[in-house]
């Protein structure tokens, strides 16, 4: 499965982005990670095809992953961004269904995120 990623840049804080991934096949769950210089690979959001979701709980209230009804498309909406949230965010898939999970098979390239303070 291969995962196309788009709808970085740059923006100010308080403002809005929202993240695009597209995958060349249906998976049962999908997720949007994040890595900020110096810090590990955090998992930000995750849906899976029950329609379950995880919030890191940094970004619980601000951020909303949703999927298309084809479920080959993952979208995050990003509202309220902070200074921290900068950071490259990667979008993962995987064929498993447990939504609390790290652990995804397919990833896609970074776009960057950056918010000016």
């Amino acid at each position: 499965v291969q995962l196309q990623a788009s709808g970085g840049g740059l923006v100010q804080a308080g403002g809005s982005l929202r993240l695009s991934c597209v995958a060349s096949a249906r998976t049962l769950r999908m997720g949007w990670f994040r890595r900020a210089p110096g810090k590990e690979r955090e998992l930000v959001a995750a849906i899976n095809s029950g329609g379950s979701t995880y919030y890191a709980e940094s970004v619980e209230g601000r951020f909303t992953i949703s999927r298309d009804n084809a479920e080959t498309t993952v979208y995050l909406q990003m509202n309220s961004l902070k200074f921290e949230d900068s950071a490259v965010y990667y979008c993962a898939a995987d064929p498993t269904w447990y939504i609390q999970s790290r652990d995804y098979m397919y990833w896609g390239q970074g776009t960057q995120v950056t918010v000016s303070s």
